[in-house]
């Protein structure tokens, strides 16, 4: 294997299946803006969809299944899977057995159990298998971390985190799916982040209690979450997931023995993304105005803290260091234990109980 400082050497060969939101939002900008990284092959079956990766990735060859990525030569390095959850342990799994390392979107399978064989089947083979968390990269979310990681908070005894749109109306496909395969619903969608910051914050939970309800008309899946966590520190965190907030609730609100910081608005990357700017040298990547910034302090003691830049292309600079012998981004280890959560609020959810996490 080669060493980390063989990351500046010929770019890495990366073939993209699916381009969709994922593929053309956040994976395909992400890997071109990178130069370690070569964009060889997107797989898209889609007329309109090829015409688009096309056109804004020229270099590129568009091809109908992603078994036509295991044949290209030279070999790919890489396989970033950014298709339905259903089709993502598949997917990674024939990557794996032609010996090419893969990022998965989240979530990174529908069960823990499959997540778990997955992470078992890349470290047989000694591959890369990372998940694509990257709202780690968040820029007001690295703020947090850096506020509890420095004694500014003083011990954080409660993590209250909200990822909330206003989706009047279901849209079709299948995230609204109820088939358990298709992993479907806001708590894999959304909350998949949300409990992936909140252990990478406040490490291990033992108990969930979960509310899980479907407030739309016609929804076969859940729309609208909250779940509570109980961290073996004694720390909680609570979540809130929706696509039914007409209004939303502060993004955080996280307290601390020292002070509090609250934070409205989300992150200003996916926005950024979604309007076709790009992450690049000399660019003010992820930063967000002073309006935006959050507030730290203590009863009627608070000013404005800057919000950390936000740094989603630090996913993929991380990502080609790690298929140079560096640590992957995110251990798919987090990831299983994510999916753990999920099945116990699946369960709390059911059943009324606070479940623990096994």
């Amino acid at each position: 294997m080669s060493t980390p400082a063989d990351v500046s050497s010929a770019p890495l060969r990366v073939g993209l299946a699916g381009y969709g939101l994922a593929g053309a939002v956040f994976h395909a900008p992400l890997i071109a803006a990178n130069p370690a990284l070569h964009l060889v092959a997107i797989v898209t079956r889609d007329a309109e969809r090829r015409a688009r990766a096309q056109r804004e990735h020229p270099q590129a060859r568009i091809v109908d299944a992603s078994e036509e990525l295991w044949r290209l030569e030279p070999k790919l390095d890489l396989v970033v899977v950014a298709t339905p959850n259903s089709t993502h342990v598949p997917i990674a799994r024939a990557a794996l057995e032609v010996g090419i390392g893969v990022v998965v979107d989240k979530p990174l399978a529908a069960t823990a159990a499959e997540g778990r064989a997955l992470v078992s089947e890349a470290r047989r083979r000694g591959l890369l298998l990372t998940v694509f968390h990257n709202r780690r990269w968040d820029g007001d979310f690295l703020t947090v971390r850096r506020l509890a990681a420095n004694g500014t908070l003083g011990t954080v005894f409660r993590f209250e985190s909200r990822f909330e749109r206003w989706r009047a109306a279901p849209k079709p496909g299948w995230r609204e799916n109820r088939d358990p395969r298709e992993a479907g619903g806001v708590l894999y969608d959304l909350g998949s982040h949300l409990i992936d910051q909140a252990l990478t914050l406040l490490g291990p939970v033992d108990t969930v209690y979960a509310e899980l309800d479907r407030r739309r008309e016609g929804v076969e899946v859940e729309d609208d979450a909250f779940l509570a966590l109980t961290h073996r520190s004694g720390a909680r965190s609570h979540l809130v997931m929706s696509t039914t907030a007409a209004q939303s609730g502060a993004r955080f609100q996280v307290l601390g023995a020292r002070s509090a910081y609250v934070k409205w608005g989300l992150d200003p990357q996916e926005a950024a993304l979604r309007a076709g700017e790009r992450p690049g040298p000399g660019r003010r990547w992820g930063e967000e105005p002073r309006e935006r910034w959050g507030t730290l302090g203590a009863g009627d003691d608070g000013h404005q803290v800057p919000t950390e830049p936000g740094a989603y292309p630090a996913f993929y600079e991380a990502v080609a260091a790690a298929l140079h012998g560096a640590p992957p981004p995110v251990d798919p280890n987090d990831a299983v234990t994510g999916l753990d959560v999920i099945e116990a609020a699946r369960r709390s959810a059911s059943t009324g109980m606070v479940i623990r996490v096994r």
